[in-house]
């Protein structure tokens, strides 16, 4: 929508290179196996492919055949099963097509897949309970507005992966309210930027505090 994956690559590529810790760039709910291999090609390192949309059997098709490519890649493949029970997208999800454990299992085995997607938001006993039967990591979609208490023990029960991106847009988009309500006459876009992406920043930092995934960089 708003630009092309060579552009998006090719920035990440140069940014990445000023510093030693491991940097990843990950299509986030690729909808088919067209734009995952696209992605790939050019240069991304990580791919979602979420045939969540899809019956059980469809999904596993889709997600197997993006493994088969990523594979070949040398690159991990993200995969979602059932729906998040969180606010996604402006998308709200049903408690009734939570994750199902076994169905999870079933899916990993078929696939091939790297991570898995898709465990409900605030079931977390189910987390534990997937957890238990799927060897790989799982990840947590929608956590926007969770409070910390539910993340940290999401993370506790499994998650190795979680996902924020509402609160990301509210903290940026309220920091260009908050300096042209303190400096209407402001009218550079580069301005607007810098105090947003400043508060992105410290809303990632805080974050990745609260996950405890400060500091393991290697």
């Amino acid at each position: 929508k708003y630009g092309t994956l060579e552009t998006f690559a090719g920035i990440v590529k140069a940014e990445a290179a000023k510093t030693k810790i491991p940097v990843c760039l990950h299509l986030d709910h690729g909808n088919s196996f067209e734009l995952a291999v696209q992605a790939m090609k050019a240069g991304y390192t990580s791919v979602m492919i979420d045939g969540s949309h899809e019956d059980f059997e469809n999904n596993i098709a889709v997600t197997k055949k993006v493994v088969d490519v990523a594979n070949a890649f040398g690159i991990p493949v993200e995969a979602e099963l059932g729906k998040v029970g969180g606010k996604e997208d402006d998308l709200e999800a049903d408690a009734d097509t939570n994750t199902d454990p076994q169905e999870a299992k079933e899916f990993v085995e078929r696939t091939g897949v790297s991570s898995l997607a898709g465990t409900p938001v605030l079931d977390k006993p189910r987390v534990s309970a997937i957890k238990e039967v799927v060897d790989v990591p799982l990840v947590l979609h929608g956590a926007s507005g969770l409070s910390e208490e539910d993340v940290r023990e999401c993370v506790e029960r499994g998650m190795c992966k979680v996902n924020f991106a509402t609160e990301l847009r509210v903290a940026y988009t309220d920091a260009v309210k908050k300096l042209l309500e303190e400096k209407p006459e402001t009218f550079d876009p580069k301005k607007l930027g810098v105090v947003a992406m400043e508060a992105v920043k410290e809303q990632v930092i805080a974050r990745m505090k609260m996950c405890g995934c400060d500091g393991k960089a290697e």
